[in-house]
């Protein structure tokens, strides 16, 4: 989730997209365990939307390699560490404190000490992995552009095709030292800036039909799978696997080659959605705390989680970017929404 706005509309139309996707995964979850549990038609709406969404966290990282490593400033320690790193840093601090007052309150006082106790290694709440993952990447990303400025495009090639086995190996299950978080989300900048730096128009409609075809067989594997084991499986729900990766390239591409047919009213929305990216994910599950308890109704008061998931997504988000904006003009806590 890059900190560094872009003016290129593509790439808020793709902050606009993952942020919905993300809002959407979150609200969908109390579902997706439940199969057996609930009415067939009401998981399958859960896991449909699941399984065609678990792109958002990829395509973030995507976003900020694609940016981070083209800048063509020269590089400068200092300013790196201050301006980059202060600005993913401040945040995951504040609403770790915030979200362990949360747990406070929704326990006792022990539940906030403990969270805080653990922060180092555990997210104080389900959405803070992110930062675990993304803020090591900030140190990889200075020898990165170092790197990608001696290699060509042989080389590039290869190191494309390295990535693209690693996240087959991480879908298959093979074990390996190689798939360390680290490394396969280095692998998501530099399919990012791979893309960026490339006219990928001409390959658009080869993109739609990879991408298309893993939406399909996530939901259709996942489902069979239930079928087989009697049980949700993430087999095809995984961060950092080739399907993933595949779903993520698409979007990027098409983004990139449609985005500015986009006009009017809609694109300055995706532009504010795209601006305020950051602090939406970062506010929207509090709002979600009273929702996902499934005793308080709020999905059955839609009649079908077909209906409940995307009305539930649009709402929660439009009030988040509300609460982000209003943190936004606030002196210290805009430092909280980047």
């Amino acid at each position: 989730m890059s900190n560094a706005k872009s003016s290129i509309f593509y790439i808020d139309f793709l902050r606009f997209i993952a942020a919905t996707a993300v809002v959407l995964i979150h609200v969908l979850g109390p579902f997706r365990k439940m199969y057996g549990e609930i009415p067939d038609i009401e998981w399958l709406a859960g896991m449909s939307i699941n399984a065609s969404t678990r792109w958002a966290v990829p395509v973030f990282m995507m976003i900020s390699g694609a940016l981070l490593l083209s800048s063509k400033k020269e590089f400068e320690a200092k300013t790196y560490m201050v301006k980059r790193l202060s600005k993913v840093a401040i945040p995951f601090i504040g609403w770790t404190v915030i979200y362990a007052i949360i747990a406070g309150l929704m326990g006792n006082f022990s539940d906030f000490i403990t969270v805080i106790k653990e922060s180092p290694n555990t997210p104080a709440w389900y959405h803070m992995w992110f930062f675990y993952d993304f803020i090591p990447l900030y140190f990889v990303v200075p020898f990165l552009i170092l790197a990608l400025k001696k290699l060509n495009e042989q080389y590039i090639k290869m190191v494309l095709f390295i990535f693209i086995t690693l996240f087959l190996m991480k879908w298959l299950g093979v074990k390996s030292f190689l798939q360390e978080n680290l490394i396969l989300y280095t692998g998501y900048f530099f399919f990012g800036w791979f893309l960026f730096n490339k006219d990928n128009s001409k390959d658009v409609k080869k993109w739609i039909i990879a991408g298309v075809f893993m939406i399909i067989l996530n939901i259709v594997g996942t489902y069979i799978l239930a079928l087989e084991t009697g049980k949700y499986s993430s087999f095809f729900m995984g961060y950092k696997t080739l399907n993933t990766a595949i779903i993520g390239g698409m979007l990027f591409v098409v983004a990139q080659t449609y985005a500015d047919k986009i006009q009017g009213k809609f694109r300055s929305f995706v532009s504010l959605i795209a601006k305020y990216s950051l602090g939406i994910y970062l506010l929207h599950p509090i709002l979600l705390i009273p929702v996902r308890d499934l005793k308080n109704g709020y999905y059955d008061f839609f009649g079908t989680n077909w209906i409940a998931i995307p009305a539930i997504s649009i709402i929660v988000m439009m009030i988040s970017l509300i609460l982000t904006i209003f943190l936004a003009k606030i002196p210290l806590l805009n430092k909280l929404v980047p």
